[in-house]
């Protein structure tokens, strides 16, 4: 044996140099350290196992780390893959990646799963997990792995894609890479025999006991490699967690997100739905849905007239040449409807509004005294989702941009991106959001994107300067750009924690040279804009659904559809409240009186099921000294103020937009 050296990292600690012989593993070196379940070597993530070599770095891949709980997690999808072939020896194997706070495996079994089949498959892992199966890595031929999982249409398919561009897309990386093919066996702890094998790419725990916390959660239809050519697979997801303690925290936060699912609060307040007469994607908004979608509409126009915009209208359908023109076409096609045929044209429907607005810019000549140039549409749209990926009002295949373009000269880009990025902020700030970061994406090695580096690294340049004056974390998103310009994209944090990415800025240098688009500079030379891309929301639909889940439904009042409803003690006290919802309705206010047959506390009951921000409650003593009661949300109750003043604190609340 001869001596090595190594250097080996942690997160929290100095490089340190060691001199270790030859055959010592990286788990050797990381003896005792529980949390370490991989190791990072030269860039590349490597088993517990692997024998280190002479000069390597090595790095400590702590479970907790990003990459340690994707190893957490594909480690438990193999272990439920073993579950479900010890229960359903018929099952073929499909792919198994760890996924955002999870994993999930694809089977090809003749029946769907049930839910006692997740329990039964549920309490056959925590068997496998207790008997500390080890995972032990091994290279095989391509031929050799034909032969050992012949018995395995879909690994022997991912087999022939070794390598292919395709692989990042579908999941298949995690089962073959592009290099050589190993195949993962779970080895009995105690006599070496083997328990199960899979195709894999790896890295893996050293056992199952290193699992510490899983659940299964649900099942569900996916198409192999996610085309619908392909055969319709089932998929279980499962969660798997550095702790039980994070586990239970994560379930309880699952539980509150569900409570908060817009689709589910959409139907309980009556605020929009989804009929199967129009198909998958497409939404219709019911009256009390429709106010909330009018006041978002209203205060957006409101304040987009304060700042300059001119409001412009597109139609739904154009013809495709428009699409070739834009570049959409090339890039975009499978995003879209296919075509309709008319009179001898090609059209398609609408599914941006950028080139529309191009041709608003080119209607007439334009001079640099009239730039920037502010165009503002809530523009209709029209996206072809897949139906895998279809989600209520966040992933609709028909919805509304809040759109703008703006066209300007060179010079003025950088002003215009800081008072856009402000403009942006402070109106999402109105909406109730205030915890952001950015997100900056820029060009990748992909053809997909048209124009000069010169070009893009200027825009990218303009972008990254307007973001960091902000004073707001920036997070770099290489390659995510569209392709015709890089992107700053806000990302909002909801009331429970969760990401929703917001507004859009696009700075667009390719647009306006296919459209041919000019104005006439101060010098009478005809010079091309700049277009600045920007939708606010993204889409009405989405930001309703946003809102509706970040406030539980539980809107502030300047947004409530009804925000007071009127709780009279007995019959003789409606027409006193009826007068008072006359004049709150002359103040611009949205008052209603419930004068139905219910007993008072079920009328309670059933508006605090709605949400309502305020129940105007009088009796007999209200009626006599010309007072209200008002009964808030949390159910704590303000008597006796009287109505005037009671009239000047609903408007109060609505005008400042605050939360009650």
């Amino acid at each position: 044996m001869s001596d090595l050296r190594v250097i080996i990292k942690r997160d929290s600690a100095e490089p340190e140099e060691r001199v270790v012989t030859t055959g010592t593993t990286a788990a050797d070196l990381f003896e005792g350290e529980r949390s370490v379940v991989a190791a990072r070597i030269g860039g590349a993530l490597k088993d517990l196992a692997y024998a280190v070599a002479d000069g390597d770095v090595v790095e400590a891949v702590d479970i907790t780390s990003p990459d340690g709980l994707n190893i957490l997690r594909h480690s438990t999808a193999h272990v439920m893959a073993q579950a479900v072939q010890d229960i359903f020896p018929e099952a073929k194997l499909g792919i198994g990646p760890p996924i955002k706070d999870g994993f999930y495996y694809d089977f090809d079994v003749p029946q769907p799963f049930t839910p006692d089949d997740l329990k039964a498959v549920e309490k056959r892992m925590q068997e496998i997990q207790k008997r500390g199966q080890r995972f032990s890595r091994r290279v095989v031929t391509d031929e050799a792995a034909r032969e050992e999982l012949a018995d395995e249409p879909y690994k022997l398919e991912l087999i022939g894609l070794k390598g292919s561009a395709a692989n990042a897309e579908d999941g298949a990386d995690v089962e073959v890479g592009g290099g050589e093919l190993t195949i993962y066996d779970n080895l009995d702890a105690k006599t070496g025999e083997l328990c199960w094998k899979d195709l894999c790419r790896g890295p893996h725990l050293p056992s199952t006991r290193a699992i510490p916390a899983f659940k299964l959660m649900r099942n569900a239809a996916a198409y192999w490699r996610g085309s619908e050519k392909n055969p319709q697979l089932q998929r279980i997801y499962g969660t798997a967690w550095p702790t039980r303690d994070e586990l239970k925290a994560h379930l309880e936060f699952l539980a509150e997100a569900e409570k908060r699912d817009h689709r589910k609060l959409g139907s309980e307040l009556d605020l929009f739905s989804f009929p199967d007469e129009l198909g998958s994607g497409l939404a219709v908004f019911h009256p009390r849905g429709g106010v909330i979608r009018k006041e978002m509409e209203a205060y957006s126009r409101k304040r987009h007239e304060e700042s300059g915009y001119e409001f412009v209208n597109t139609p739904h359908i154009t013809k495709a040449k428009l699409y070739e023109t834009s570049g959409h076409l090339p890039h975009y096609a499978e995003g879209m409807f296919p075509p309709m045929e008319f009179e001898g044209q090609e059209y398609y429907l609408k599914a941006m509004n950028c080139p529309m607005h191009n041709l608003i810019f080119d209607a007439r000549g334009r001079s640099y005294r009239e730039l920037p140039l502010r165009l503002f549409e809530f523009g209709t749209v029209y996206r072809y989702e897949k139906s895998g990926v279809v989600h209520g009002l966040t992933r609709a295949r028909g919805f509304t941009q809040d759109d703008a373009h703006i066209y300007c000269t060179r010079e003025q880009v950088p002003e215009e991106l800081d008072s856009l990025l402000t403009f942006v902020l402070n109106l999402l700030r109105d909406y109730g959001l205030s915890d952001f970061y950015l997100e900056l994406s820029t060009r990748g090695d992909s053809d997909k994107f048209i124009g000069s580096d010169g070009e893009w690294e200027e825009a990218t340049e303009q972008l990254r300067q307007a973001a960091e004056k902000q004073g707001l974390e920036l997070v770099m998103d290489p390659g995510g750009a569209a392709f015709y310009g890089p992107k700053i994209s806000v990302q909002a944090r909801d009331a429970i924690g969760r990401t929703w990415q917001m507004s859009t800025i696009q700075v667009d240098f390719q647009q306006p040279a296919r459209f041919k688009l000019e104005y006439t500079a101060a010098d009478g030379s005809r010079q091309q804009p700049v277009m600045i891309h920007r939708a606010l929301f993204g889409s009405i639909e989405r930001f309703f659904a946003v809102l509706l889940e970040h406030y539980a439904g539980a809107f502030p009042a300047w947004l409530a559809p009804v925000q007071a409803v009127g709780i009279p003690v007995g019959d003789s006290h409606v027409p006193y409240l009826q007068e008072f919802a006359e004049e709150a309705k002359r103040k611009g206010l949205r008052v209603e009186v419930d004068a139905s047959s219910d007993r008072m506390q079920k009328k309670i009951r059933n508006h605090q099921k709605l949400k309502v921000p305020f129940m105007i409650i009088v009796g007999d003593e209200d009626m006599s000294h010309g007072t209200v009661s008002f009964r808030y949300r949390d159910g704590s109750q303000e008597n006796n103020i009287p109505r005037d003043q009671a009239l000047a604190k609903l408007v109060d609340v609505v005008e400042r937009r605050v939360q009650v």
